[in-house]
Order: C-alpha cells, then structure tokens, then sequence
C-alpha cells in the first residue's frame, strides 16, 4: 500500500466517528432514553464510539506501511 493511500484511508476512517460525535449528527443521540448498560443513550454514545476510534487506530497501525521502516541518521 503506498504512503499515499494509507493517508487517505487514515483521514476518512478517522472523520466518519468524529463527525457522529458533534453537532449535528450527535442529535441522533442526544436523548436520555432508553438507557444501555445503566447510562443514558448519549452518554452510551460517546464512549461507544470512542472505543470504535480506538480500534480504528489500532487497525491502521497495524497496516501503516511506514511502521518498520527505521530511520536512517
């Protein structure tokens, strides 16, 4: 995979959970009820797809294309 695309995969995988996280996509969300896990459904929300960012993160390290290259001083 070039350094290119990965960058390309990296912004747009990064942006979709951003963008349910402010307005006004979180307005989807943004209710009291019902309650998951004993929080309310904003609240389940967030963290949800705060975790899904961090598994995003931790797929594109694994594919990151410059991950074993070292650097040459």
């Amino acid at each position: 995979m070039t350094k290119q695309k990965f960058v390309k995969i990296y912004c747009l995988s990064l942006t979709i959970p951003f963008s349910l996280l402010v307005f006004p996509l979180f307005s989807i969300a943004n209710r009291e009820t019902p309650f998951i896990i004993g929080l309310p459904f904003s609240v389940f929300w967030v963290i949800f797809w705060i975790v899904v960012t961090f598994i995003i993160v931790l797929f594109l390290y694994k594919i990151d294309p410059d991950k074993d290259e070292k650097e040459v001083h």
